[in-house]
């Protein structure tokens, strides 16, 4: 078997960049709607339910797909797809903003409702896209360092380790800018004030928290499972 580190993509690096870009692009059009999460007890700054951009779940998946890249394809081949990514977003952001401009014929919906739904996306993006080349590029970094300490053992500490500060730089700069910077200079939708931002960035982080070590299984049931099929041919495990 080759050595993935140094080759080209397979089937199963295509299906991670797939995942990744299906659910980059999903994240920033699922953002513009807060979903309130109900707690239990209620928590310092939070209160008694956290609020957090319906995107959540699917830009957590992001990270789960660069950490498997990062494990079977080396920091370089996983800082290509973060990077193209980003071009990805802009990509996106022109397409959203050529369908609020175009036309709207009175069968399909009233364009006004369109553009109410559609145009905070760009604050979304824009929050998205500083967020993103902070994150992605810190965590396929330091997943790539923590690997060079602890070899291939460990994954779970690469993978939580990369996650939780990668994750903790996303959400303050997201919610930072989208919610706030994006909406105060660029004059589209309301800037939200102080605390419901505090409060964004509190709850989305305790979210992504949970997240990082609820997909650590799955980081380990992928990379396992390509390693165990391709072991045979070269009998021993990469």
């Amino acid at each position: 078997m080759r050595d993935r580190r140094r080759g080209s993509l397979d089937a199963v690096g295509v299906a991670l960049i797939a995942l990744f870009v299906t659910a980059l692009v999903t994240a920033q059009l699922l953002a513009v709607k807060i979903v309130p999460i109900d707690l239990p007890t209620p928590l310092p700054v939070v209160g008694a339910e956290i609020l957090v951009p319906a995107g959540v779940v699917a830009y957590a998946v992001t990270f789960l797909a660069t950490d498997c890249l990062a494990e079977l394809y080396g920091h370089r081949q996983a800082a290509v797809v973060v990077n193209v990514g980003f071009g990805m977003v802009l990509v996106l952001l022109a397409l959203v903003w050529a369908a609020i401009l175009a036309p709207a014929h009175p069968t399909g919906v009233e364009q006004a409702a369109f553009a109410t739904v559609m145009a905070p996306s760009t604050n979304i993006v824009l929050g998205g896209l500083f967020a993103y080349v902070l994150s992605q590029n810190w965590d396929v970094l330091a997943f790539d360092r923590i690997r060079r300490y602890t070899g291939r053992r460990l994954l779970w500490v690469r993978n939580l380790g990369s996650t939780m500060t990668s994750q903790l730089i996303d959400t303050v700069v997201f919610i930072s800018v989208a919610f706030l910077a994006a909406p105060t200079l660029l004059g589209i939708g309301d800037p939200l004030p102080t605390p419901a931002i505090v409060g964004l960035i509190a709850g989305q982080y305790l979210v992504k928290l949970a997240i990082a070590v609820l997909d650590t299984p799955f980081v380990y049931l992928i990379t396992g499972a390509v390693r165990r099929r391709e072991a045979p041919k070269r009998g021993v495990l990469q």
